[in-house]
């Protein structure tokens, strides 16, 4: 398994813009992620691939002769070493979501993976973290909205406890399509961490990893 699920911070908005402006095209105007990761209320986590600084952070002068020129002859403006290196060294990010907290209820607003990155656990792995993450806040229970159409999601939604309780009419604005609300029963129940922990355990089981990559502390944005 090679992600790392972690707190989002100021230098990943343009790579987290792009991959919600993949996934949303059609929702207008974007998270004002800049300002959101500022408020108390709000909590980002980015899947990152753990291993691209390890296979990309090659110096210069470790790389072949022949890659070095093919490097240099694709682009149009100088680039010096020092920019390559800095760019070789950025985390790759993968996938996001964000919840917002609401007194004792955790309310995912968004989750979304490159879409060359999905089906390959992205999308499951981060909905694991932000639960874990809303237990660590203290929330009670987590909500979400879905659309009516998007079948696999509700399907990944009920694995993880969570169940249809209502329907918001002409929600989404592209196509005034409805949304269901779903709920997940009490966060702080045995039955619901039991339940969490035999999730995360056959995710591990299922991706070869002893256990998962989270970094949920907070840290400066």
């Amino acid at each position: 398994m090679p992600y790392v699920v972690r707190r989002m911070t100021q230098e990943d908005i343009p790579q987290v813009s792009g991959i919600d402006r993949e996934a949303f095209p059609t929702e207008w105007p974007p998270p004002s992620f800049r300002r959101e990761l500022s408020s108390h209320m709000v909590r980002y986590l980015v899947a990152v691939e753990e291993n691209h600084r390890n296979d990309e952070s090659q110096s210069i002068e470790d790389m072949p002769k022949g890659r070095f020129v093919a490097l240099f002859s694709k682009v149009s403006d100088l680039v010096t070493r020092r920019q390559l290196s800095s760019d070789s060294a950025q985390d790759r990010i993968v996938g996001y979501v964000a919840i917002w907290l609401m007194v004792d209820e955790s309310h995912l607003t968004s989750i979304a993976v490159k879409r060359d990155r999905q089906r390959q656990g992205v999308g499951e792995l981060l909905l694991l973290s932000v639960t874990r993450l809303s237990i660590e806040m203290k929330a009670q229970v987590m909500t979400l909205e879905t659309r009516v159409s998007n079948t696999p999601a509700q399907a990944l939604y009920e694995k993880y406890g969570f169940k249809k309780v209502g329907l918001r009419r002409r929600y989404y604005s592209d196509n005034r399509e409805d949304a269901l609300i779903m709920t997940t029963d009490s966060l702080s129940s045995a039955a619901f961490r039991s339940r969490l922990s035999e999730l995360e355990q056959r995710y591990c089981e299922r991706y070869g990893a002893p256990e998962l990559r989270l970094q949920l502390a907070d840290s400066p944005a």
